[in-house]
């Protein structure tokens, strides 16, 4: 087991580079299982869950290279079979799902185990199987399976009842090798959508409008080889760009793409954060006294609910009161009373968060609930007065590329420990 301790009351400064998209490096290599020989991922974030999702793979009998010093990943699946992989991996992750359409697509039936992930309330597969069904495929579940039979998967028009973006992704998965045209209706817009369609189609897909509320996928016959670089992660930049307003730096994000921060910076900015747009990142300015705002997690181009924690221990010292509600999720408060532990004024009722801003935090032993939840207290040790101690690390480092050795170089006091 693992902690991360903060010494708080630190300025930011200097640079710091952002990784590779973790949500959309997993579809990623879940989509490479219908390439016919080999696909390369270059500048791929070593995390946790890529790491799982790779073993998954090595399961299904893909040769899986993973080359640390280049963050490079190498898929082969020339050997890859038919099997149910091995349960306790699949478990470990919720994206292990997004193997679902791309093995029906390519051996027409597969049985896998429900997946697992960050317990942030209740996250149903029945739109993705909604899509398969279709697709032409017959769906059984039970006793914590899920088995599809398709023996032919035929193209057509498929409303998504919300905008999910993993059943879009496995739906844009399986219609990729489909009869004909297949239009996905509703579908999530998120900027990782638009990359895994730009992977697929680099290897010899059809897949037009990612991105957009309506995709269209004209199926093809098979995906050559490619080489791919997956788009910035928005999520850790949100995140370093929320780090910086909460301890009054001035720092510069490397690898941003604006518009698909533009919810998160127009937040920022009516908080009072001075943002500078640059060619290839920004400059974050949080000398100003932070102001309450209200803010509403939606599905994107909304603001992102990955980014509700970090901006509410934000909002935590800003001057008024913010109300935040969640309407993504509906467990994904459970980070509120950590934030009161040391010493946030915060109230929940149902999906809405009322905080109070306070004038300071105060150090002390908070546990990580999931992942975005631990990286918001790792912003909030930054700026609170004393030593934050933050356990269940590994919630983290399954989307957080070295967070504390970034931290450090910015400034933070901040440290690994064993315990």
């Amino acid at each position: 087991m693992e902690k991360i301790v903060v010494n708080g009351g630190r300025m930011l400064h200097g640079e710091v580079e952002i990784s590779s998209a973790k949500n959309s490096v997993l579809p990623i290599i879940a989509a490479s299982i219908l390439c016919k020989d080999k696909s390369v991922i270059e500048n791929a974030p070593m995390l946790e869950d890529v790491y799982v999702i790779c073993e998954v793979l090595r399961d299904l009998g893909c040769n899986v290279y993973i080359d640390k010093k280049d963050n490079k990943i190498t898929v082969e699946t020339h050997n890859i079979t038919l099997k149910e992989p091995n349960m306790d991996l699949v478990r470990k992750m919720r994206a292990s799902f997004l193997i679902m359409g791309p093995m029906v697509a390519k051996f027409g039936r597969f049985k896998l185990s429900m997946p697992g992930g960050c317990n942030i309330g209740s996250r149903p597969i029945d739109l993705h199987l909604k899509g398969l069904k279709a697709l032409g495929a017959e769906v059984e579940t039970g006793h914590g399976f899920v088995e599809v039979d398709a023996k032919k998967l035929i193209g057509n028009k498929i409303y998504l009842d919300f905008p999910s973006v993993g059943a879009t992704e496995n739906i844009m998965m399986a219609a990729v090798f489909a009869e004909g045209e297949t239009t996905i209706e509703n579908a999530a817009e998120e900027p990782e959508i638009w990359d895994l369609a730009m992977f697929l189609n680099s290897m010899g897909a059809d897949i037009r409008g990612a991105g957009t509320g309506t995709i269209k996928i004209y199926g093809v016959k098979e995906l050559h080889n490619t080489c791919y670089r997956p788009i910035y992660d928005r999520i850790e930049a949100g995140t370093y760009m929320v780090a910086a307003a909460m301890t009054h730096s001035k720092i510069k994000i490397k690898g941003v793409n604006e518009e698909h921060l533009r919810p998160v910076i127009s937040k920022l900015q009516e908080c009072g954060v001075i943002i500078h747009t640059l060619n290839n990142g920004i400059i974050i300015d949080g000398s100003n006294k932070t102001k309450a705002v209200d803010i509403k997690t939606m599905p994107y181009p909304g603001f992102p609910t990955d980014m509700q924690a970090q901006m509410m221990t934000l909002l935590t010292l800003a001057s008024g009161t913010s109300i935040i509600t969640e309407t993504v999720f509906e467990n994904r408060f459970m980070h509120v009373s950590e934030l009161c532990r040391m010493g946030a004024n915060i109230k929940i009722d149902g999906r809405v968060a009322i905080l109070d801003g306070v004038k300071k935090l105060t150090g002390c032993e908070v546990k990580a609930s999931d992942l975005r939840a631990g990286a918001a207290l790792i912003i909030a040790g930054l700026c609170a007065e004393g030593t934050t101690q933050i356990g269940d690390i590994y919630h983290v480092d399954r989307g957080y590329v070295n967070i504390e050795e970034k931290l450090k170089k910015l400034g933070a006091d901040i440290q690994r420990v064993k315990v």
